[in-house]
C-alpha cells in the first residue's frame, strides 16, 4: 500500500483535488472531536493542532514486518477580520450568517499532517512527519437573492465557513489574495513538495 496516499478525510473537495493532480488515494477513517482542541489557540496553531489529533486517531490495518504506508490528515478554518475562526456551520441559517459575514473578506487556513508510517513491532511508527499551514485572504460575495440557491448546488455543511469555492461556488469568488487549492481544502504545491520530500513518488516508480 506503500503506493497509495491513505487520506483520512471525507471531503469531497480534497478528494477531488487529489484527482486532478494524479496522486492515487484511498479514503480511510479517523474518530475524532475537533472541540476537544484548544480554540483560543491563533488561526495557524489550531488548524495544526487538529490536523495533528486528526493524525493521531486514523484507524490503520495490521501489515507486515517493515511495510510503509503514507497517511495524510488536513484540516481548514477561517477567521473574520474581528478574529472570529469559524469552522462548518452548523445549521442553515447559521450559514447564512457566515456567508454574508464573508462578503467583508475572511482569512482561510489549511494545515496539514502527512506521515510516512512503518509496521514495526506490531504496531505503526512515524518514520518521518511534515506539518505544514497556508494561509489565504478571500472575498465571496454571494448576493442576498442567490444565498437560497447557493445553499441548495454546494457543499456548505463540510466546508469552512460555509465557502465552497469549487463547483457552483465558484461564480461567487471575488477575490483571492494567496493559494487557490489552499482555500478549496489542501495546498497542493506544499503537499507535492511534501510527498517528494518523503519519498512518496519513488515508491509510484
Amino acid at each position: 500500500m506503500s503506493n497509495v496516499l491513505l487520506l483520512a478525510s471525507k471531503s469531497k473537495a480534497r478528494q477531488q483535488l487529489l484527482t486532478e493532480a494524479q496522486i492515487p488515494f484511498e479514503v480511510i477513517e479517523q474518530d475524532v472531536e475537533e472541540k476537544d482542541c484548544d480554540w483560543g489557540l491563533p488561526l495557524v496553531q489550531l488548524v495544526e493542532q487538529i490536523a495533528l489529533h486528526k493524525m493521531n486517531h486514523v484507524m490503520l490495518p495490521a501489515c507486515q514486518e517493515g511495510a510503509v504506508l503514507y497517511v495524510l490528515t488536513a484540516d481548514t478554518l477561517s477567521q473574520d477580520p474581528d478574529g472570529t475562526i469559524q469552522g462548518k456551520p452548523v445549521d442553515r441559517q447559521d450559514a447564512i450568517a457566515k456567508i454574508k459575514t464573508a462578503r467583508n473578506g475572511a482569512r482561510l487556513a489549511t494545515g496539514f499532517c502527512l506521515d510516512r508510517k512503518i509496521y514495526e513491532d506490531d504496531q505503526w511508527k512515524i518514520d518521518r512527519r511534515i506539518v505544514h499551514t497556508i494561509t489565504a485572504d478571500y472575498i465571496f460575495d454571494v448576493p442576498d437573492n442567490w444565498i437560497e440557491r447557493y445553499l441548495d448546488n454546494s457543499q456548505v455543511y463540510s466546508s469552512s465557513n460555509a465557502i465552497g469555492v469549487e463547483g457552483y461556488g465558484g461564480q461567487f469568488l471575488k477575490q483571492v489574495i494567496g493559494s487557490y487549492s489552499t482555500i478549496v481544502g489542501l495546498p497542493m504545491y506544499e503537499l507535492r513538495q511534501a510527498l517528494d520530500e518523503l519519498g512518496f513518488f519513488k515508491e509510484l516508480q
